[in-house]
C-alpha cells in the first residue's frame, strides 16, 4: 500500500515510473489536451451559473413550478434543433462551429450578469437568456463530441478521452457550485454570471491554438434523399439499424427522466435541511465529487470489458442513490447519496459515449450525436419539469423518491427488451476508424 509519506519521499515522477500514477492515454494527444484544459475552465464557470440560476429563481419565487421553467426552456431548443445541429456538425467544420457556439454562450452569460447588476433582472429574462444559451448548446454538443475522435489518433484511447471529458465536467461541477455559493454570499449574484462569461475564453483560446482539424464530410449528393432532410433521414436510419446505440439511448432517456431532480435541490437545502447558500454549494458539488472519483479510475484504463453489464449496474445504482437522496433528512447523508448519484452517472455516461462513438463512422458522427442529444438532454430536462410538477402536487421528497424507483424499473425493462446491450463486452468490431469511401 502506498502511504502519504512514501509519496512525499519518492515524488510524483517516481510514482509515474513505478506505475502508481499514469498519465491518461488521451492526454498524450496534444490537440485533445488543449481542448480538455479549456473545457475544464469553461465547465467550472458554466456550473457556477447553472446552480446560481436555480438559487436566483428560488430567491425570486417560492413556487417549485417556477424553477421547473428552466428545464422547459432548456429542453425545447434541444427538441427543435438537435437534428439540424447533427447535420451541421457533419456538413461544416466542427472547430469553427464550436467557436460560434462558445461565443454565443459567453455573450448570454454577460447579459445575465449586466441585467442582475443593474437591478432589472426578472424571471422571464432568465428564461429567455437560458433559452438562447440552450440553442447554442444544442449545436455545440454534437460538434464537440464528434470532434473528440478527430483529435484522438488511436481508437483504443477513445474511452480514456471520454473519461477525461467526464472528469472535466465533474471537476468543474465540484468547484463551480462551491464557488457559486461563496461568490453569491460574499460578492453578489451578478458576479457569478460575469465570471462564467470570462471562462469561455479558455475554450476559444484552446481552439485557436490547436489549428485546423480535418474531418470526413459527405456531400448532399452522396446522401440518401437530398439536402438537409436527406442527411437527417440517413442519421436516423443508421441509429435504428444499430440496436446497441438505440437501446443505450432509450436507457439514458428513461433513467434520467425519472431521476432528474437537480432543480429541486434549493428546496431540499432551504426547506428540508434548513441550510444556507454555502452549504447549498457543497450539496450542488456532491454529485461531481462522486463523479470525479469514478472518472479518474476509468480514465486510467484504455480498455473496459463487460461494458453492457457495467452500464446496467451503474444506472441501477443511479436510481437507488436517488431514492436515498429523497429519503434523507441529514446534511451529510444527503451529500453521500448525491455523491453516489454522481459516481453512477459518470460511469454510465463514459460507457454510453464510448459505445456510440466507436460504433459510428466519422462522416455520420454528428448526426448520430444530434439524435442521441434529444434523448440524453431531453430526458433530464423533461425530468426536471416532471419532478417540479410532482413536487408541486405531492411534495419534494415524494417527487425525488418516486423518480428513483422509476429509474430502477426502466433499467429492468430495457434489459429485458435489448439483451444484446446487456451482453455487450466492448471488444466488438470498432468502427471509429472506419473510412467513408465517399468522404471529401
Amino acid at each position: 500500500m502506498v502511504t502519504i509519506s512514501y509519496i512525499l519521499e519518492i515524488g510524483e515522477h517516481e510514482l509515474l515510473k513505478k506505475g502508481f500514477i499514469k498519465i491518461p492515454p488521451a492526454l498524450h494527444h496534444r490537440r485533445y489536451a488543449l481542448l480538455w484544459g479549456g473545457l475544464l475552465i469553461s465547465v467550472t464557470g458554466s456550473q457556477m451559473q447553472l446552480w446560481a440560476l436555480f438559487w436566483h429563481i428560488r430567491t425570486l419565487s417560492d413556487q417549485p413550478i417556477a424553477v421547473s421553467g428552466i428545464g422547459l426552456v432548456r429542453v425545447v431548443p434541444v427538441l427543435i434543433f438537435s437534428l439540424l445541429a447533427g447535420v451541421a456538425a457533419d456538413r461544416y467544420n466542427r472547430r469553427s462551429l464550436i467557436i460560434v457556439t462558445q461565443t454565443t454562450m459567453m455573450l448570454e452569460a454577460l447579459a445575465l450578469g449586466l441585467l442582475t447588476l443593474w437591478g432589472h433582472i426578472q424571471i422571464w429574462h432568465i428564461y429567455l437568456l437560458t433559452g438562447i444559451q440552450a440553442v447554442a448548446g444544442a449545436f455545440d454538443l454534437p460538434a464537440r463530441q464528434s470532434l473528440v475522435p478527430n483529435l484522438i489518433t488511436r481508437p483504443e484511447d477513445l474511452s480514456s478521452a471520454f473519461s477525461m471529458n467526464s472528469i472535466a465536467q465533474d471537476l468543474g461541477a465540484v468547484v463551480g457550485p462551491g464557488l457559486s455559493g461563496l461568490v453569491i454570499s460574499y460578492f453578489g449574484q451578478y458576479e457569478v454570471y460575469i465570471l462564467n462569461a470570462v471562462s469561455f475564453l479558455a475554450v476559444l483560446l484552446a481552439l485557436f491554438l490547436m489549428g485546423p482539424i480535418p474531418q470526413q464530410i459527405k456531400s448532399d449528393a452522396q446522401v440518401t434523399g437530398s439536402g438537409t432532410l436527406g442527411s437527417i433521414k440517413e442519421g436516423i436510419q443508421y441509429i435504428l439499424s444499430k440496436p446497441i446505440i438505440l437501446s443505450s439511448m432509450v436507457l439514458d432517456f428513461w433513467a434520467t427522466f425519472f431521476s432528474s431532480a437537480n432543480t429541486l435541490l434549493p428546496f431540499v437545502a432551504r426547506d428540508i435541511l434548513n441550510v444556507g447558500a454555502i452549504q447549498y454549494g457543497w450539496l450542488s458539488a456532491s454529485q461531481s465529487i462522486g463523479g470525479v472519483i469514478a472518472d479518474f479510475i476509468l480514465s486510467q484504463r484504455a480498455k473496459i470489458r463487460r461494458q453492457g453489464t457495467l452500464l446496467f449496474a451503474a444506472v441501477t445504482l443511479f436510481g437507488i442513490a436517488t431514492v436515498l437522496f429523497g429519503i434523507s433528512r441529514v446534511f451529510w447523508l444527503t451529500m453521500l447519496a448525491l455523491a453516489g448519484v454522481g459516481a453512477a452517472d459518470a460511469v454510465s455516461t463514459i460507457l454510453r459515449n464510448t459505445i456510440r462513438q466507436l460504433q459510428t463512422p466519422d462522416y455520420i458522427r454528428g448526426r448520430m450525436t444530434g439524435v442521441v442529444q434529444i434523448f440524453f438532454s431531453g430526458g433530464p430536462q423533461l425530468g426536471e419539469i416532471e419532478s417540479g410538477l410532482v413536487a408541486q402536487a405531492f411534495g419534494t421528497p415524494i417527487a425525488i423518491i418516486s423518480g428513483g424507483i422509476g429509474c430502477v424499473i426502466a433499467v429492468a425493462l430495457v434489459a429485458l427488451r435489448w439483451p444484446e446491450l446487456r451482453k455487450y463486452n466492448g471488444d466488438e468490431p470498432i468502427l471509429a476508424g472506419s473510412k467513408n469511401p465517399a468522404a471529401a
